[in-house]
């Protein structure tokens, strides 16, 4: 049988060393890397090139349901399953949209992993027992109408991550390697495409549609 190999993507060492041990009960199944941000999760993908990233959705700077995209985008081969403490439904059905094959939550039996992961490495879509029946009554009550987060460019959701983080326009500028008056623009675009137009209003929205978290 053909080893599995996976890389946890979560900002809490303790949740990534208690998924390593996991992993180290279930047969034929190998962590070849840890990552504590998106940004470092796509740089060990492409040092690795592993068959799946296991990858939380609350993670600083870059959060999954971003480096879920980018993943897909970059590296197709490469299956992404979300980590979250949530079963909100909001959150699982932009996971999926992101390109995620599964969802799980952090509470999962090894068990579960173990289904989770060799469902999604035969190309089947996994969601937590937990989650599942409300996604569907979910998709069903809104059809497939794209959200507002949905209609921001890719550079526009990082930004808003960003501000919603707390960062200074120069930190961001700093992070994303472009001008200050290139953060000013898209922060412009971000208010006027989404009809909000002060900062407090973009964190609100951000923690609403699960780009970060409360306790970010």
């Amino acid at each position: 049988m053909t080893t599995i190999r996976i890389i946890l993507a979560d900002d809490h060492t303790l949740v990534r060393a208690g998924f390593r041990a996991l992993f180290q009960s279930i047969e034929g199944i190998e962590v070849v890397a840890e990552a504590s941000d998106g940004r470092e999760a796509l740089r060990l993908i492409g040092v690795h090139q592993p068959d799946i990233i296991l990858m939380d959705i609350a993670m600083a700077g870059l959060n999954g349901l971003e480096a879920a995209a980018r993943v897909v985008q970059e590296f197709p081969h490469v299956r992404v399953v979300m980590l979250s403490m949530h079963a909100n439904e909001e959150y699982v059905l932009q996971a999926l949209r992101a390109g995620a094959m599964g969802y799980l939550l952090k509470d999962a039996s090894v068990t579960e992993l173990e289904l989770a992961i060799k469902a999604v490495v035969r190309n089947e879509t996994y969601l937590s027992p937990a989650v599942s029946k409300h996604v569907v009554e979910y998709v069903q009550r809104i059809g497939g109408e794209p959200n507002s987060r949905e209609r921001l460019t890719a550079r526009q959701r990082e930004i808003l991550q960003l501000i919603a983080e707390g960062r200074t326009t120069q930190e961001i500028a700093g992070t994303l390697n472009i001008s200050v008056k290139t953060v000013e623009s898209h922060r412009a675009q971000l208010m006027e495409r989404l009809d909000i137009h002060d900062v407090a209003g973009l964190v609100r929205y951000a923690i609403r549609m699960g780009v970060v978290t409360p306790n970010d």
